[in-house]
């Protein structure tokens, strides 16, 4: 029938051009990478991170970590954060309404009391219930907040208002921060003269079989569990590859919310997080970037490719897609909100490319392969597919998928090669080469279940349970 060949010329067409404008996307982020990775190797050879660390000067940080129900891996965390090689710093736990044990087993271990902090507080929270300082002068840099339940953004924006220091670090209390993490992090703050750093990102990796003692990394190792190797292998892409590209274009969107710091004056004119959202992390840095373009400051969104923050990857598929389903919402409902930068001249890089890239290749990609996927079903029933010609499309995207991968593994071994044992690299590649047909197939359903759940404005954050890091405990008699 005619109209049903229309039907599948369009569907080829438009498809084709889509893969190609994004595998054309995906090229330049590739190379363009490189140069930026290159330049910042050559820097931070020239850098000695021991005068930062000991200095009084140093730029003045506050972390804040939000903690709800996560009483699995929170000393070890506390730990983590208190051990850091870094001078002028304070660490503020928020327990947000936890219904686990998490705050007190922080009243025991750091032996804390609770006192009367009263400071300004610009930006509107849930009442806060209790502030704890720890009565050993150990560990005189800790605050520890109990709040009201109000969502992740209402906890970091508590504890950015009880920040005492022009920057904050905010933080996902799951992490294991490298001890110089926030040496680096710091860096742009103190390099760029000409441009205001509003915020800097640095990569997270995962930290599931790795071996860890007293808050810190002794040994890395290649996740041994199925998706939490799938993961890793979609982090060094995303990190290594995507930011590092984004950022040299000044370009960069999303700082992840496991690790980011921030300067507390704009983030406080900015507005603070948006708890309306499930996607806070990338809401906030939009809205910053946006407060900067609509005054007409010049500013840098910059981004630190060393390894300084691992965390716990989803080890079940049932977490795992709670956790898609959320990123998806996330970025539909940040996008919905900024949706005047669109296009927009006005915004420069970040209407005219990041805007329009985060649309078309984030938002829709999702839509887009599935609605494929039906209507390949379709064209397959109806007899319309030339077989010979599928075949050679599906190997030359399938080819390309594993060599951007390959690629991505290349540029972590030449730069920071974490995994250093062979075995470990040569699992990379075999990752590379089963994740189009299992991991991606997944994360994809699960984005569309995120977007089926927006339409049924469904804002529920999902039960990320976790299995911590401490040892785990010994089974039979």
């Amino acid at each position: 029938m005619i109209w049903t060949e229309i039907v599948f010329d369009f569907f080829t067409y438009c498809f084709f051009l889509y893969a190609a404008v994004l595998i054309g996307f995906y090229f330049f982020i590739a190379f363009y990478a490189i140069g930026e990775a290159r330049q910042y190797m050559r820097k931070a050879s020239f850098t000695d991170f021991n005068i930062l660390a000991a200095s009084e000067h140093a730029p003045s940080l506050s972390i804040i970590a939000p903690a709800y129900n996560e009483a699995a891996t929170i000393i070890e965390n506390v730990r983590s954060l208190l051990s850091i090689h870094y001078n002028n710093y304070e660490v503020i736990i928020v327990n947000d309404g936890s219904k686990d044990n998490s705050l007190q087993k922080l009243i025991d271990v750091y032996d804390l009391k609770e006192v009367n902090l009263e400071r300004e507080s610009p930006i509107a929270t849930k009442p806060v219930k209790a502030v704890y300082k720890s009565s050993n002068p150990v560990f005189h840099k800790l605050v520890v907040v109990d709040k009201v339940n109000g969502g992740k953004a209402d906890a970091l924006n508590v504890g950015t208002n009880l920040a005492s220091n022009r920057y904050i670090v905010c933080i996902d209390v799951d992490c294991i921060l490298e001890q110089d993490a926030m040496l680096k992090l710091v860096k742009p703050f103190l390099e760029n003269n000409k441009e205001r750093v509003i915020a800097t990102g640095g990569v997270v990796r995962i930290a599931n079989s790795c071996e860890i003692q007293d808050g810190k990394i002794t040994q890395v190792h290649l996740p041994k569990q199925f998706l939490p190797r799938m993961q890793t292998l979609e982090y060094i892409r995303a990190f290594l590859l995507g930011r590092m590209a984004w950022s040299r274009l000044n370009g960069l969107l999303l700082i992840s919310g496991a690790f980011g710091a921030f300067d507390r004056e704009i983030v406080i004119k900015a507005g603070g997080y948006d708890h309306s959202t499930v996607g806070e992390d990338m809401e906030l840095v939009v809205r910053m970037r946006r407060y900067m373009e609509e005054n007409n400051l010049p500013y840098k969104v910059a981004y630190i490719p060393d390894p300084l923050c691992w965390t716990e990857a989803p080890a079940t598929f049932k977490i795992l897609g709670r956790q898609r389903n959320r990123w998806t919402r996330g970025t539909i409902e940040t996008l919905k909100i900024h949706k005047v930068m669109f296009f927009n001249k006005r915004y420069g890089v970040l209407g005219l490319l990041s805007y329009p890239y985060w649309f078309f290749f984030e938002q829709l990609a999702p839509v887009v392969e599935f609605i494929g996927f039906v209507a390949f079903l379709v064209f397959v029933c109806l007899g319309m597919i030339d077989w010979p010609f599928f075949l050679a499309l599906f190997a030359c995207v399938y080819c390309f998928a594993i060599l951007y991968s390959v690629f991505a593994i290349l540029m972590e071994v030449l730069t920071f090669n974490q995994y250093k044992k062979k075995r470990e690299i040569l699992r990379l590649v075999l990752t590379a080469i089963i994740e189009p047909f299992v991991f991606h197939p997944f994360v994809v359903w699960a984005a569309i279940k995120g977007n089926i759940d927006l339409l049924r404005k469904k804002n529920s954050w999902g039960e990320m349970s976790r299995q911590g890091f401490g040892p785990k405990p010994a089974t039979g008699a």
